[in-house]
């Protein structure tokens, strides 16, 4: 059936299921997916060794997830979103996630703008852009939306993922409280089994500026992945706010991001293969929180959350007088990458490079300090370990210094367990 006519039996099909108001959406079905990842999750984390990696990878640790650092916000991320969607810090899949995004090209870019409009009645759409199945990002599509009371920018992109893999589990995950600050967020699982998780959070987390960005992820039995973000402002960065709030509110967002108009370009899309296929990552040796958490002094001091994945881990740690964010990230093949930023580096006996700084936070947290100790071995293997004296580097410091010393980070960069 040519897709103007499935695109016209969904709708019919959706205007037969549920009721409108002037300004609600086609409630279709229940569900939800993905980056950024972003997040992405939200794996949304504090972003400070993730920005001293993205220095070594060019890029490979890229924004999801309204600055969060974490998802991202959320959070996140393991979503095929294009650049413009990103907001804030997510990982690149662990594995598990498709080895391609592209499909054969039976859904053009111009179709998914058809599908953006059907979904947003009420208002105008303008200055819409797109990809089809067949792009080598994978399909999106996104505009400015103006239901009267405000422009407002937002845009989805789709993907496959292995439903019951751990990277469908990370989008849907909410962020950490204690290292992201949102307004609310919330996992469901819908009654067709499809889980969505809808994040209310902000484009920079430490709300230097008003934008607020909300997200919608939806993973389908079928693996399919719908990830949609919206903001207050006609763009997500550099743009006035508009209105108070994104346009969708968050059971308007839920019925948008599930709806069945989106399968058409999803089914086009290959499978994605499960997780237990898919290659380890290129810093896989152990995992990072289990390592991280093995290594932290046991005097006194408690672990009042903890996340991450793969080569990346965080920690926030409790001695009493105050809680402290410590945070890990751990990467194969580095030595070439890295260039000159291990200058000033100390070296060890064994060649090892130790760089050791002390800075301000750079989250925007009134007298945050961020301690990090840089490892280098001499075949490229390097591990980084940050500490904070917060929890969260977008809010105010909680104590003098960081729970743990230069000292007890260097150990923990140095300890062999990270690649054991």
């Amino acid at each position: 059936m040519p897709f103007e006519d499935e695109l016209g039996n969904a709708l019919r099909r959706a205007g037969d299921d549920f009721t409108t108001d002037g300004h609600a959406l086609v409630e279709a079905g229940e569900q939800r997916g993905r980056r950024l990842v972003a997040r992405r999750r939200a794996t949304v984390v504090g972003g400070s060794v993730l920005a001293l990696a993205a220095i070594a990878t060019g890029g490979a640790y890229t924004g999801v997830f309204g600055g969060a650092g974490g998802s991202g916000g959320p959070g996140q991320v393991n979503v095929a979103a294009p650049p413009e969607l990103s907001a804030g810090p997510t990982k690149a899949p662990a594995g598990g996630g498709p080895t391609s995004r592209t499909g054969s090209g039976a859904v053009s870019g111009a179709q998914l703008v058809s599908v953006l409009q059907a979904l947003l009645p009420g208002g105008k759409v303008t200055n819409t852009r797109a990809r089809g199945t067949d792009a080598s990002q994978g399909p999106s599509v996104h505009g400015v939306y103006d239901d009267g009371g405000g422009a407002a920018e937002i845009g989805v992109s789709l993907t496959r993922t292995d439903p019951d893999g751990r990277t469908a589990a990370g989008v849907l995950e909410c962020p950490d409280a204690n290292t992201l600050d949102y307004e609310d967020c919330s996992t469901e699982t819908l009654t067709d089994g499809s889980k969505i998780m809808i994040f209310q959070g902000y484009e920079y987390p430490d709300r230097r500026e008003p934008t607020k960005l909300w997200r919608a992820t939806l993973v389908t039995k079928q693996g399919f992945q719908v990830e949609v973000m919206e903001w207050n402002a006609p763009a997500e960065k550099g743009a006035k706010v508009s209105r108070p709030a994104p346009p969708l509110d968050p059971a308007r967002l839920k019925a948008f991001a599930a709806s069945p108009l989106w399968y058409p370009a999803l089914e086009d899309l290959p499978a994605a293969p499960p997780e237990g296929r898919a290659s380890a990552p290129a810093s896989a040796g152990a995992d990072a929180r289990v390592v991280l958490e093995s290594l932290v002094p046991k005097n006194g001091i408690t672990v009042a959350s903890r996340g991450g994945e793969g080569g990346y881990a965080y920690l926030v740690l409790d001695d009493g007088k105050g809680k402290s964010l410590v945070q890990v990230n751990v990467q194969e093949g580095m030595g070439d990458a890295l260039g000159g930023h291990m200058g000033g580096a100390a070296t060890l006996p064994d060649g090892t490079k130790v760089l050791e700084t002390k800075q301000p936070g750079e989250k925007g947290g009134k007298g945050v300090v961020w301690w990090t100790v840089d490892t280098l071995r001499p075949d490229g293997r390097r591990v980084v370990v940050s500490a904070f004296n917060t929890a969260n580097q977008s809010k105010p410091a909680t104590r003098k210094d960081p729970v743990l010393t230069m000292e007890q980070l260097r150990t923990i960069a140095l300890d062999p367990k990270w690649f054991g």
